[in-house]
């Protein structure tokens, strides 16, 4: 993997425009995440994200994981009111009660899904069968927002007490996460994520 985004002229999926975009769709988007960390961390902005741009919540993404004690899930299952206040005084997130106090309890689901499951990995990766689906998107007008793999793991996640996970924010989350390679085939970046490699995405 490259140490920054490309500086040649490429063709890039044409959502990433901005420098920042572009460094996480040259970086990140799409690579296979199998650190419960950095899961966890995903699925929390994916939330925050609802009703607000992917850019937006990239700017914010640093004062997420300060606010959010680099988002290790066992502290932040022990958060209560006093944080939950500090929280909603931080102006570097988003200031949103449901969506911040969504992340704590997803925090508490998710210590329940571990002990079920060994890691939040394991139960991620079984709606795809641990393997990312290789799909060949043309243009933008292909890429659906919800899918029956994404369906799946809404159902299963709202069942076991998480919230902020409907159908389209598990599937922004699965393309996120390299759970499906939603480059499109004009993109560099669709082969290059294609390519098994040899070490996979940790935090």
């Amino acid at each position: 993997m490259t140490s920054g985004p490309r500086r040649v002229a490429e063709t890039r999926c044409p959502w990433a425009k901005g420098e920042l975009d572009a460094a996480y769709h040259d970086l990140e988007w799409g690579v296979p995440v199998h650190d419960d960390r950095l899961l966890f961390e995903f699925l929390i902005l994916e939330g925050a994200q609802a009703g607000l741009s992917w850019s937006t919540i990239l700017k914010k993404r640093e004062n997420y994981r300060r606010a959010f004690d680099g988002f290790d899930v066992r502290k932040i299952a022990r958060y209560g009111p006093r944080d939950e206040e500090r929280l909603l005084a931080d102006p570097g997130i988003v200031r949103n009660r449901l969506k911040i106090s969504s992340s704590i309890s997803n925090a508490r689901a998710c210590l329940e899904v571990q002990r079920e499951f060994g890691s939040l990995d394991a139960c991620l990766w079984r709606f795809v069968e641990g393997r990312p689906l290789q799909n060949a998107r043309r243009s933008m007008a292909d890429v659906p927002a919800r899918t029956p793999e994404s369906d799946a793991m809404s159902k299963d996640l709202k069942r076991r007490g998480f919230r902020f996970v409907g159908s389209t924010i598990c599937y922004a989350f699965m393309q996120a996460t390299g759970m499906v390679n939603d480059h499109l085939v004009s993109c560099f970046r669709h082969a290059e994520v294609q390519r098994p490699s040899p070490s996979k995405r940790r935090g």
